[in-house]
C-alpha cells in the first residue's frame, strides 16, 4: 500500500505537466530561440513579411552608403549655390534611415514600448522628410529669381525648426492618451493618429506648391535677356539647371501626396470596412480577424514613401550637386592661374622666348618692297595673292606741295624718274 502514494504523486504531476500547452513549433525559417512576436521576419511560409523586410534594409543601406558619400566629396564642391543643397539632403538621407528603420517595428508583434515608439516617431520622421523638401523649395525658388541662397547650415537648422512642431503634437498625443487616461499604447481610434500627421500633410503640400511655382513661373523672371550677351546666355542655363532640380522635386511631392491619399483611405474607410465584415463572419462563427491588417498596411506605407524620397529626390539632387559645372566658352583674360614664373635672375632665355614678334610677322621689309613693286602680296601661308599694282612711277605729291601750291595739283619736275623706294 506505500506504492499507492507515490503513484498519486507521479500522476498528479503528469497532470500538471500537461496542463501546460506546449509552444507551437516555429515556421519555416525561424529556429526555436525566436520569439513568437519576431518570427514574421524570418517566416518563410509568409513571404511577405520577409519581402518587405529585405527591402527596407536596402533602403536604408542605399541612404547610408549615399550620405557617406556626400560627406566625403563635400570638400570638392565649390559652388556655394550647389553646396547649399547638401545641408537638407544630408538630413533627408539621415531620416531615411530612421524610416526604414521604423519599419520594422510595425512588422513585429504588439507590446507597451513598440507601440510608444510607433505613435512617438511616425509623425516627425515624416516631418523632417516633408520640411528637407520644403526647405529646398524655397532654395530653389530664390535660385531661380537670381538672388543668393541661405547656407546648408541654415537650411537644415530650419528644417528641423518646422519639424520640431510635429514632434511637439506626438509627445503631448502620447502623453495624455498612455500617461494621463492610462489607455493602452496599442489601442487607439485610426482618426486620432491620421489627425496627429494633418501638419505633416500640409508640410508636403506646401512644399509642392513651391516646387510647382519653380516649374512653371520660374524661367520667367529672367526671359527678358535670353537674347544677351554671354552672361545672360549662362545665366539663363544655370536658371534651367535649377528648374531641373525643380522639377525632380515636384515629382517627388506629388508621389508623396498620392501614396498619403491612398494610405489614409485605406487605413480610415478601407480597414473599418473590413472589420465590420469580420464582425459579421465572427458572428457567424468565422475566426477572422482584420484587425491585424493595419500595422502591415502602415510598414508598407513606410517603405514605399522611404523609397519614393530616395529615387525622386535623394538620388537625383546628389547626382546634380556633384555633377561638375559646364566649362564657359568664353577666354578670361584676367586668369593668372596658369601663367609662367618669372626667371630667376641670371638665368638664360631660351631661343623661341624672346621677341616674337619679328619672326611672326607676316612680311619683312624686303618683302614689302617687292609687293609695292610687283603688286602681289604673299602670305604666311605661302600663296601669292594678286594685287593692283603700285604706281611707283606716277607723281605723287606731298601735302606740304599742295600747300605751297595753292591747294593745285602741281606738275612733275622735268627730271623726275620716279618715286624712290624705301
Amino acid at each position: 500500500m506505500a506504492v499507492s502514494p507515490i503513484i498519486i504523486v507521479l500522476l498528479s504531476l503528469i497532470g500538471c505537466g500537461s496542463s501546460h500547452p506546449s509552444p507551437p513549433p516555429p515556421p519555416r525559417g525561424c529556429s526555436q530561440d525566436v520569439d513568437p512576436p519576431y518570427r514574421v521576419l524570418c517566416d518563410l511560409e509568409a513571404v511577405w513579411g520577409v519581402v518587405l523586410e529585405a527591402v527596407a534594409c536596402s533602403g536604408g543601406l542605399s541612404s547610408l552608403v549615399l550620405a557617406v558619400l556626400l560627406l566625403v566629396k563635400m570638400r570638392s564642391i565649390c559652388d556655394p549655390a550647389r553646396r547649399s543643397g547638401l545641408g537638407p539632403l544630408l538630413l533627408l538621407l539621415g531620416t531615411l534611415l530612421g524610416l526604414f528603420s521604423i519599419s520594422l517595428a510595425f512588422l513585429v508583434g504588439k507590446n507597451q514600448a513598440l507601440c510608444v515608439v510607433r505613435r512617438a516617431f511616425w509623425g516627425p520622421l515624416f516631418a523632417l522628410c516633408f520640411s528637407s523638401l520644403l526647405v529646398q523649395g524655397v532654395r530653389l525658388r530664390r535660385l531661380v529669381a537670381g538672388k543668393t541662397s541661405p547656407s546648408g547650415s541654415s537650411l537644415a537648422a530650419l528644417g528641423l525648426a518646422l519639424a520640431l512642431v510635429q514632434g511637439i503634437i506626438s509627445a503631448e498625443w502620447v502623453l495624455l492618451t498612455v500617461v494621463r487616461e492610462g489607455h493602452p499604447a496599442c489601442e487607439y481610434p485610426p482618426l486620432d493618429f491620421a489627425l496627429t500627421c494633418s501638419y505633416t500633410l500640409g508640410l508636403l503640400l506646401i512644399a509642392m506648391g513651391l516646387s510647382l511655382g519653380v516649374v512653371l513661373c520660374g524661367g520667367e523672371l529672367g526671359g527678358e535677356g535670353a537674347g544677351g550677351n554671354e552672361e545672360d546666355r549662362e545665366g539663363e542655363s544655370e536658371k534651367r539647371r535649377w528648374k531641373c532640380n525643380a522639377v525632380w522635386l515636384f515629382l517627388s511631392s506629388l508621389a508623396s501626396a498620392l501614396l498619403w491619399v491612398a494610405w489614409l483611405g485605406f487605413y480610415l474607410y478601407g480597414s473599418q470596412a473590413l472589420r465590420l465584415k469580420s464582425k459579421g463572419d465572427r458572428s457567424g462563427g468565422g475566426k477572422k480577424d482584420v484587425k491585424v491588417l493595419d500595422e502591415p498596411a502602415l510598414a508598407v506605407a513606410l517603405v514605399i514613401q522611404g523609397w519614393i524620397l530616395l529615387l525622386f529626390h535623394a538620388i537625383p539632387e546628389a547626382h546634380l550637386c556633384l555633377r561638375k559645372p559646364p566649362q564657359s566658352n568664353t577666354q578670361d583674360f584676367f586668369d593668372t592661374s596658369h601663367t609662367s614664373p618669372p626667371p630667376h635672375f641670371g638665368d638664360e632665355l631660351p631661343a623661341h622666348s624672346h621677341r616674337p614678334f619679328p619672326e611672326n610677322q607676316a612680311f619683312s621689309m624686303e618683302e614689302h618692297g617687292a609687293t609695292l613693286r610687283t603688286g602681289t602680296y604673299h602670305s604666311s601661308h605661302g600663296s601669292v595673292r594678286p594685287g593692283i599694282a603700285f604706281r611707283g612711277h606716277v607723281y605723287q605729291p606731298t601735302e606740304m606741295a599742295l600747300v605751297m601750291n595753292g591747294g593745285t595739283m602741281p606738275t612733275a619736275p622735268v627730271n623726275y624718274t620716279g618715286r624712290r623706294l624705301w
